[in-house]
C-alpha cells in the first residue's frame, strides 16, 4: 500500500497572471520549489506522487517538471500520476459566470481512483521543510487524520499581508482553525487589521494527512456543498472548511508541530528572498547541488 503525496498544482500560474512563475528556478541548479518538496517526501518514505494540474498547463508542466520527475522517480520505485481539476467536472451545470474550479477539496476529488492508501496534501508553491515530511510519513501509518502545524512567525512574508489558518490546539488535537487574512509582520511581531497576534501560534499551511477513507468523505460532501452554495460564481469546496465540519462531528485531527521555516512566492517580490533562502540551505549542507543525488543512498 503506497504512501502518497498529493501536490495541489492546478492553481499555478493564476496568482500572478500570465506565465507560470511557480515553475521558475529558485536556485542556481534549475530546481523549483516543488523539487524540494518532492525530494523531502521521497527521503521521508513517500512512494507515490500525484500532481493535480489543469489540462491547459499540462504541456508546460510536463516539460518543466513532470517528465523530469518521472525519470528521477523510476529507479527509486516511486510512482508518478496525474489528476486533472477542471471547472466542468461537477454533477451540475456550471453556473453562468463561474470562472475558477471549485477549490482544494474538489482538487483532491480529482484523484478518485488514484489513491489506495494514506496520503498527504500540500501546495505546489510552498517550501515546507524536511521535518514536516518526516512527521507526516510516520503519522500516516496510524491511519488517522492530521495537520502539520507551522509556527506563525516562520510563515510570514516581508512583502505584504498573508492569509493563514490559525490553529486552536488542545493536548495535541486540533479544535478549530481561524482563517485570518492580511497578517503582516511588525518587527518581531505580527498583526491582522490592527490586532496583535501571537507569533508562536501554530498555523495551517495546507499540509494535511489523511487516510484513504477521506476520499469517501469528499465524495459524500460535494453534492451538498453544490446544493447549498450562497454564491455559485465564487464559493469553493475547501479542505479547511471540510476539516472544520469533521471536527464538529467529532472526528479527531492531530496537530504535528514543526519549527521548519516555511517560504513561498506569495508576491513576485518574494522570489529574491526565496532564492537566497535556498542558496543558504545548500551552503549549510541541508541540500546538495545535485538535489536528488542522495536518494539512491537511502
Amino acid at each position: 500500500m503506497p504512501t502518497t503525496l498529493v501536490i495541489l498544482a492546478a492553481g499555478i500560474g493564476s496568482r500572478f497572471g500570465g506565465g507560470i512563475k511557480q515553475l521558475e528556478p529558485v536556485d542556481d541548479y534549475q530546481h523549483i520549489i516543488m523539487d524540494y518538496s518532492i525530494h523531502d517526501a521521497i527521503a521521508a518514505g513517500f512512494d507515490k506522487i500525484i500532481f493535480i494540474i489543469r489540462h491547459d498547463i499540462e504541456g508546460d508542466f510536463r516539460e518543466r517538471i513532470g517528465s523530469r520527475i518521472e525519470k528521477i522517480c523510476a529507479p527509486l520505485n516511486v510512482q508518478v500520476e496525474y489528476a486533472f481539476q477542471e471547472l466542468s467536472n461537477v454533477p451540475i451545470p456550471v453556473p453562468e459566470g463561474r470562472a475558477k474550479p471549485w477549490g482544494t477539496g474538489h482538487a483532491v476529488l480529482a484523484c478518485d481512483g488514484l489513491i489506495d492508501g494514506p496520503f498527504a496534501v500540500i501546495n505546489a508553491d510552498d517550501y515546507y521543510g524536511r521535518n514536516g515530511f518526516k512527521k507526516a510519513a510516520e503519522f500516516l501509518k496510524t491511519g488517522r487524520y492530521g495537520l502539520v502545524g507551522y509556527v506563525l512567525k516562520n510563515t510570514l512574508s516581508d512583502n505584504g499581508g498573508v492569509t493563514r489558518g490559525i490553529c486552536s490546539v488542545s493536548e495535541g488535537r486540533l479544535t478549530g482553525i481561524n482563517e485570518t487574512k492580511n497578517i503582516v509582520k511588525e518587527g518581531a511581531g505580527a498583526s491582522a487589521d490592527g490586532k496583535a497576534l501571537d507569533v508562536n501560534s501554530l498555523v495551517s499551511m495546507n499540509f494535511w494527512c489523511c487516510p484513504a477513507a477521506f476520499m469517501d468523505v469528499l465524495k459524500d460532501g460535494f453534492p451538498p456543498f453544490l446544493a447549498g452554495m450562497a454564491n455559485p460564481q465564487k464559493d469553493e469546496y475547501l479542505l479547511p472548511v471540510i476539516a472544520d465540519g469533521m471536527l464538529k462531528a467529532g472526528v479527531p485531527f492531530s496537530v504535528l508541530p514543526t519549527d521548519d521555516q516555511w517560504f513561498g512566492v506569495t508576491y513576485k517580490e518574494d522570489k529574491a528572498s526565496v532564492t537566497a533562502s535556498f542558496r543558504a540551505l545548500i551552503e549549510q549542507g541541508v541540500y546538495q547541488p545535485d538535489l536528488y543525488g542522495d536518494l539512491g543512498k537511502k
